[in-house]
């Protein structure tokens, strides 16, 4: 018998992928300490059962970066990485936090899935446009104010999808009510980070996340919400096998950039 111990971690099922990037770790993890040569994302997560519905958190634990991806054909196949592009180091993301709420997991959220009506076909294809020809460009430009504005709006148009189960765009009138209060405070790149309850909003560099944390932290209820400001990451995972007293070299594991 062996035994995992996981040091520290995010937060599970506030809808950041900790559940995902646990298990492409114990994936990866465990093929570097059995000396298995590295595998490419798709097969770490076929060995765990991760990537059924979205191959975002797969593609991020290998690479990092703004990733793009547009689904896939059949429940068999993990969907292709589309585009990838590097996010500018000097923007930060400030996550917001409801504390005493949870996203949907689990049989709660098979059950949404299943129950949740088809997306409009013109809803998908303004989706593919959005993403393709403003949200992708802008952030390879480094174009701020463009990719901010298009990244609420792919946001909104993704979060509308899920109405039905979450009530509208976002999940309650408590997160909505909280993109509202981020966006009056001038920034404009906010959205909803799977089921939430994590919201982000992007600010362009360090001063304008202590400017943003000001303005924001004067209204009422901002002691019970958790707020991080987080770097954009461009890189993948990294394992790195310890207890080996002569490990070959491909033992220590990179994400492409």
């Amino acid at each position: 018998a062996g035994r995992i111990d996981g040091f520290r971690t995010a937060p599970l099922h506030v809808g950041l992928g900790t559940g995902t990037q646990l298990a492409m770790a114990v994936a990866a993890g465990l093929s570097a300490w059995l000396e298995v040569a590295p595998l490419p994302p798709e097969q770490l997560a076929q060995c765990v059962g991760r990537g059924k519905r979205s191959a975002i958190g797969l593609y991020g634990f290998a690479h990092g970066g703004l990733l793009y991806e547009t689904g896939k054909s059949t429940e068999e196949e993990i969907a292709p990485l589309v585009n990838r592009v590097e996010l500018p180091t000097e923007w930060r993301f400030v996550l917001v936090r409801p504390m005493c709420q949870c996203g949907l997991s689990g049989e709660a959220e098979r059950d949404a899935f299943a129950r949740l009506p088809p997306v409009p076909v013109e809803r998908t294809e303004t989706l593919y446009r959005e993403a393709a020809d403003r949200l992708m460009p802008a952030a390879a430009a480094g174009r701020f104010d463009d990719f901010s504005e298009s990244l609420y709006q792919f946001g909104y148009l993704a979060g509308l999808g899920f109405a039905e189960r979450q009530g509208g765009a976002f999940h309650g009138e408590r997160l909505a009510s909280l993109v509202e209060r981020i966006r009056s405070c001038g920034v404009r790149g906010v959205g909803q980070s799977s089921w939430g309850p994590t919201l982000f909003a992007l600010v362009p560099n360090d001063s304008a996340v202590a400017e943003f944390l000001e303005r924001f932290g004067r209204h009422e209820d901002a002691r019970s919400l958790e707020l991080t400001v987080a770097i954009p990451q461009n890189e993948g995972a990294r394992i790195e096998v310890l207890s080996s007293p002569n490990p070959p070299s491909w033992m220590k594991i990179r994400g492409s950039k």
